[in-house]
């Protein structure tokens, strides 16, 4: 029972837009308060606005540590979070990538853009190819990620996919 109450670092992706829908803030705050009431780590992008934004600040104000992982060319452009318990700002965007994998012990999605996808897709790769074992979790609110969760059907159906595949994510609708 101890091992499982152990603190852990959760990774979560998401969009730093300040012009989506107000419920998808409404959702990263819920998320941040509850890694953070569980005790456990936040490890983001470091961004200060839009999903990104609200995630951070709500784990914070929940008493959660928040380590942020920004490139330095985003520092400024997506404002990084300088409130942060601990703000990493590296040379690119492989290298942020690399750390949030090293630094996380299981990884959420929320709703976000192009660079949501594309972080969500390296990890899951990773994980097909046996290069970790960490849990990733796609957070599917409101249906959000109905339409990708149909194509992932698609490649299953089609045979670009193993069905086995399917076990390597979970999905979920709230947090």
């Amino acid at each position: 029972m101890a091992a499982m109450l152990r603190s852990r670092a959760l990774c979560v992706f998401c969009g730093s837009s300040t012009r989506v829908d107000p419920s998808f803030l409404g959702l990263a705050r819920d998320l941040g308060a509850a890694i953070a009431r569980r005790g456990h780590v936040l490890v983001w992008g470091g961004g200060s606005v839009g999903l990104m934004g609200a995630l951070g600040r709500s784990a914070q104000e929940q008493g959660g540590r928040v380590v942020g992982i920004i490139p330095a060319f985003m520092a400024d452009t997506e404002v990084a979070y300088r409130q942060a318990d601990e703000l990493v700002v590296t040379a690119d965007m492989r290298q942020r990538k690399t750390l949030m994998e090293q630094r996380s012990d299981a990884f959420i999605v929320l709703p976000g853009g192009i660079g949501t996808l594309e972080e969500m897709f390296e990890i899951l790769t990773l994980r097909l190819l046996r290069q970790h074992s960490k849990p990733l979790v796609i957070l599917n609110h409101a249906g959000f990620y109905d339409g990708l969760l149909a194509f992932l059907d698609h490649l299953y159906a089609t045979r670009f996919n193993r069905e086995q595949s399917r076990q390597h994510y979970a999905v979920v609708g709230d947090p």
